[in-house]
């Protein structure tokens, strides 16, 4: 997952030295959240009808309730694979906080582009200056995540499709806020936040 995060930075950079423009990402935000949105739905119906076809071995504890609705949103199969890629374990932890950074990043430009600024303002900083350390505490130490109760027991379906790609990606609000709500801070406030976060 950190490689993965390294190599999308680093496209990420090169498509911003080609001219991208990443504030398109916040004038389109709630359009990129009903097409994620359409995405988890479109991968949780794939996931249910083939889950029908599932071996019992393959299905997670309380996979096959009889109750579709209940079966579709908690998901039948434990680890869906292609080949050998597991679904749930990509999606788990690769695009939405991957995307949440990419994210945060347009914010950043978006801010500087709308309020007329050379860098960032100190409180969008501090805002993806932490949420990049959590993403990247999260990806550095990713097999962690074999161990949790959504790859141990939980089946793949609505809830964690939506939970990981539409869910997670909006913890990017608080960098969508400060676009058009500045916060400025006073080298205090800013000490302050650092040594609490600290």
């Amino acid at each position: 997952g950190f490689l993965a995060l390294l190599l999308s930075g680093g496209a990420v950079a090169a498509a911003a030295y080609l001219g991208a423009d990443f504030t398109y990402i916040h004038s389109h935000f709630l359009q990129l959240a009903v097409a994620s949105f359409l995405v988890s739905a479109l991968l949780s119906v794939y996931l249910y009808a083939r889950s029908l076809h599932a071996a019992p071995g393959e299905l997670a504890l309380g996979g096959s309730s009889g109750n579709l609705v209940y079966d579709f949103f908690k998901g039948r199969e434990l680890n869906p694979r292609l080949k050998n890629f597991d679904l749930k374990f990509f999606c788990e932890m690769r695009p939405g906080l991957i995307g949440w950074v990419l994210i945060n990043f347009s914010m950043a430009l978006a801010e500087m582009e709308r309020q007329q600024l050379d860098a960032p303002s100190a409180s969008m900083l501090l805002v993806n200056l932490f949420q990049l350390l959590y993403v990247l505490d999260g990806l550095w130490n990713e097999e962690a995540i074999l161990t949790t109760m959504d790859l141990m027991h939980d089946g793949f379906g609505f809830m964690l499709a939506f939970g990981d790609l539409v869910w997670v990606p909006t913890y990017s609000l608080q960098a969508f806020y400060l676009v058009d709500h500045p916060s400025p801070l006073s080298p205090a406030a800013i000490s302050a936040i650092v040594a609490l976060k600290g």
